[in-house]
């Protein structure tokens, strides 16, 4: 057999992470840094390519693969959730699957911090001096939480809420039942948003929820709705947001994600009173690496023994 060879798109200290977990369980496995963006001239013995995102930052790949794609590769793994910020012709190769639900966890608590954040007055609430103003907060138990797509982010946000005696309604693309207890369907979208005193969209981006967050939607939102976005920033029309925000229509909106990103200078989300504008990094943990490397490593074992890799990419669902 053939040494494993992986190129992995990770900075070094990932790398690291995976190299000595790989050390213990399959010595002689080798694993290259190489850079992140298009893959090329990637060499003939290396099996296995662990990407990063390539359209980011303003960046858009060709329309056409580099030359030799996809090489030796007999497998591609990515390290996002969704698939969006990859070339089509990425997936018209070897198998590619994604690390959806990896970061599940850290997505669904800052989720949950953005809601105590805007319940909570924080951080204004904060003295500096001895004029103390009391501020009454909200209470989160019986407040009702929206969730848009209900994925692992939306099950562990679930999860969590309802443990805080917050009402949890949802709206997924499947017609599955939920999988956490006390979890309400809407009736559709403008249901979701009327009923809602904070909202979470966990959805793909898919051609079919672009913009699916438009002004009709946001019209039908409860008056002062707190809006959370944590998946992509294609699924909101953001100057139907600005908008609603203006007018008060939408109370605060809590944007961890954006299009593009980064937004350009002078864009008026980055001083609007009622934006909180953080730069997509609610997936990031201090336990990143190891997060990453479970998801891989886990799938890795399957490839090597010939069994069905998990969460294998679909373009049209979009994960």
């Amino acid at each position: 057999m053939s040494p494993l060879v992986i190129a992995s798109q990770l900075d070094t200290e990932f790398n690291d992470v995976i190299r000595q977990r790989l050390a213990q369980a399959h010595p002689g496995a080798r694993v290259l840094d190489v850079p992140a963006g298009v893959p090329s001239d990637l060499p003939a013995d290396v099996g296995v390519l662990l990407a990063r995102p390539i359209n980011v930052r303003g960046y858009q790949a060709p329309d056409t693969p580099p030359p030799g794609w996809p090489y030796g590769l007999n497998w591609v793994h990515v390290v996002s959730s969704g698939i969006d910020f990859y070339p089509q012709w990425l997936f018209d190769g070897p198998p590619v699957s994604t690390s959806r639900g990896s970061a599940a966890e850290n997505i669904a608590e800052f989720a949950l911090a953005a809601i105590f954040a805007a319940a909570k007055h924080l951080p204004d609430i904060w003295v500096h001096d001895s004029h103390w103003n009391f501020t009454a907060l909200t209470p989160l138990k019986g407040s009702t939480l929206g969730i848009l797509g209900f994925g692992a982010i939306g099950r562990s946000l679930a999860t969590k809420a309802r443990a805080l005696g917050i009402n949890v309604l949802a709206l997924r693309q499947s017609t599955a039942p939920f999988e956490v207890k006390g979890v309400e369907a809407a009736e559709g979208i403008h249901d979701l948003f009327a009923r809602a005193d904070h909202l979470v969209l966990a959805a793909p981006l898919t051609d079919a929820t672009r913009h699916i967050v438009n002004p009709a939607v946001l019209a039908s939102a409860k008056p002062g709705l707190h809006l959370i976005n944590v998946a992509r920033g294609g699924l909101l029309d953001h100057a139907a947001l600005l908008e609603a925000l203006d007018s008060g229509a939408i109370g605060l909106a809590s944007l961890d994600v954006t299009e593009p990103e980064p937004l350009p200078d002078g864009h008026p989300f980055y001083t609007h009173p009622r934006v909180r504008l953080s730069p997509h990094t609610s997936a990031i943990s201090s336990n990143s690496r190891h997060e990453i490397a479970d998801s891989f490593l886990a799938n890795l074992e399957r490839f090597l023994s010939g069994a069905t890799l998990q969460n294998l990419a679909n373009v049209q669902r979009g994960y």
